[in-house]
């Protein structure tokens, strides 16, 4: 799936999210914010219609390229997020563990 158009972040002071919406469906990846330079991965969401397109891969794929770009840290609390971590190393500099 190639859904990084389709994803949106959402912010507020101490949390975010990115969620992606197919129809009435979404799936998402929550976070919280720890510091200005340090957020961390908590819990993944995909319902049972995404499952198989990418959708998870996608949102981790978001998270780390907005991480990168805003020089953040991420702890990958989330299991899905710290396997998907796992499987990729190239993205050892913006994961802390």
């Amino acid at each position: 799936m190639s859904a990084d158009a389709d994803i949106t972040r959402e912010t507020s002071s101490s949390k975010g999210r990115y969620v992606l919406r197919r129809g009435a469906e979404e799936a998402e990846l929550t976070y919280s914010i720890a510091s200005a330079t340090l957020i961390i991965a908590d819990h993944t969401e995909v319902p049972s219609s995404f499952r198989g397109t990418g959708a998870g891969l996608a949102l981790v794929t978001r998270l780390v390229t907005d991480a990168r770009a805003e020089g953040v840290k991420i702890v990958p609390l989330c299991p899905f997020v710290n396997a998907t971590r796992r499987r990729h190393p190239e993205w050892a500099d913006v994961f802390t563990v």
